[in-house]
């Protein structure tokens, strides 16, 4: 069974300085991290229904429990949590879920 973090990105101020950090910055940063299997990056065009303003979903896939738990106290994922903190504040929400 996969483990995902799932990162859900409200509907950021600036679009164009956001995706050029998220593409440029974060996305290698993320990479990085150990254990990961795929990265999964959705970006919303349009919203049908609801209440949520979500922009971007992102999906970091990892193989099982084991390489995840080693993943999330790797030192790239805390280089990319303080990333994370830095240019999307009060911006995202993030779960962990399994497939």
């Amino acid at each position: 069974m996969s483990v995902k973090l799932v990162a859900i990105y409200d509907e950021p101020d600036d679009r164009s300085s956001f995706d050029a950090h998220y593409d440029k910055i974060h996305t290698p940063l993320a990479k990085a991290i150990p254990g990961l299997a795929e990265l999964r990056v959705t970006r919303s065009n349009k919203k049908i229904m609801g209440s949520a303003d979500v922009y971007l979903i992102a999906e970091m896939i990892f193989p099982d429990q084991a390489a995840f738990e080693t993943a999330m106290s790797s030192n790239e994922n805390k280089v990319a949590g303080a990333d994370l903190a830095n240019f999307a504040k009060g911006k995202v929400t993030l779960l962990v879920a399994e497939e």
